[in-house]
């Protein structure tokens, strides 16, 4: 973890200029936006800047989002909460699970086999936010939205169809709840952030990944394994993610700015970034297809069989851990999961964000 003091010596917060008489479309506010993909990736493309065009747009200008790109204002992405924290940056999105004990509750999202859609289980984690979570685990950030990405699978260099297939392999896990998965079938879980997955492919640090389809084509994974396994039904896995912002540089906006913020945050931005990273799979997925690489399917019957087994004693132990906190985890979990049903049956009226 960087040395929080030496950062802050760094830290600008917000740029605030005055408006000028007669000059109503004058900046007012600079956010300064930083991420950890590159910036053609499909996150800072298709949900980040279209986040960020849309509150340059509905402000007339008076807010500007400048976009920091792969860690372009330092340090390392599991450092990115304490930068929108401490200040560092403006707003920051990240994987919750790079801080790893810090948001239990999210997790009720990571475990496998939990989420069949992402844009259900995006919405059912926002309802759930602004019950558990807004003021307790991210009292010190102001949230923008909550999401989930599309199908976690698995992108080895030697095929897996079988649980035992894993054994001996050496797989970058995805959350902590997959790397207990991965440790009960023999496997060697490898924690990594998503950008070292290439060079931990190219240099056989790792045997292979789980990640979803639409980050692979960034990173260039169908042409350093040429095996995937994906699942009908529930997912592997899903990871959780938040788009954060600097609890000062929401409170010093003008309540005409934090209308802006506020028409492009909640509930229906969240379906909206979850939603689409899923619908980035397919394309993904082709460019795999194209290069004659194996897709294995696994069917939610095998699944069942095969997997499930697998899972619950994780589920078991995340149930008690949750409970020894002071939180109930089998009512998390039949909560996610009537909500994601609630959701999904409501989902025409929800799916409503986009570019304008």
């Amino acid at each position: 973890m960087t040395k929080r003091k030496t950062i802050l010596g760094l830290a600008s917060g917000v740029a605030l200029s005055a408006l000028t008489a007669g000059s109503a479309m004058a900046q007012e506010v600079t956010l300064k936006l930083h991420q950890f993909l590159p910036a053609q990736a499909n996150v800072p493309k298709l949900v980040l800047d279209v986040w960020a065009d849309n509150v340059e747009k509905d402000s007339e200008g008076r807010i500007k989002v400048d976009r920091y790109a792969a860690m372009a204002l330092g340090g390392t992405p599991p450092e990115l909460m304490d930068q929108a924290i401490d200040g560092i940056a403006d707003v920051v999105w990240t994987v919750v699970g790079y801080t790893p004990g810090r948001f239990r509750t999210t997790e009720v999202f990571e475990l496998p086999f939990m989420v069949a859609d992402a844009r259900a289980a995006s919405c059912a984690y926002n309802k759930m936010y602004d019950e558990h979570m807004k003021d307790g685990e991210f009292s010190d950030v102001h949230i923008v939205g909550t999401w989930v990405h599309g199908p976690g699978i698995f992108h080895t260099n030697e095929p897996v169809e079988k649980p035992d297939d894993l054994q001996g392999m050496k797989i970058r896990g995805g959350s902590v709840l997959v790397n207990k998965l991965l440790e009960r079938v023999g496997a060697t879980p490898v924690g990594m952030p998503v950008p070292a997955v290439s060079e931990g492919l190219s240099k056989g640090v790792i045997d292979g990944t789980t990640i979803p389809w639409e980050v692979t084509e960034s990173l260039k994974v169908p042409e350093l394994v040429s095996n995937h396994t994906e699942f009908e039904g529930p997912a592997l896995y899903n990871l959780t993610f938040v788009l954060a912002m600097n609890k000062d540089a929401y409170e010093n906006l003008s309540d005409e700015n934090k209308a802006v913020i506020d028409a492009n945050a909640g509930l229906e931005f969240s379906v909206f970034a979850g939603g689409t990273q899923a619908d980035a799979d397919a394309p993904a997925r082709e460019v795999a297809v194209n290069l004659g690489n194996n897709i294995i399917t696994i069917s939610e019957e095998e699944a069942e069989s095969d997997w499930y087994p697998i899972v619950e004693p994780i589920y078991a132990e995340w149930i008690a851990e949750m409970d020894g906190m002071g939180r109930d985890g089998q009512a998390l979990i039949d909560q996610a999961r009537t909500l994601m049903d609630e959701c999904a049956a409501d989902m025409a009226s929800i799916d409503t964000y986009g570019a304008k």
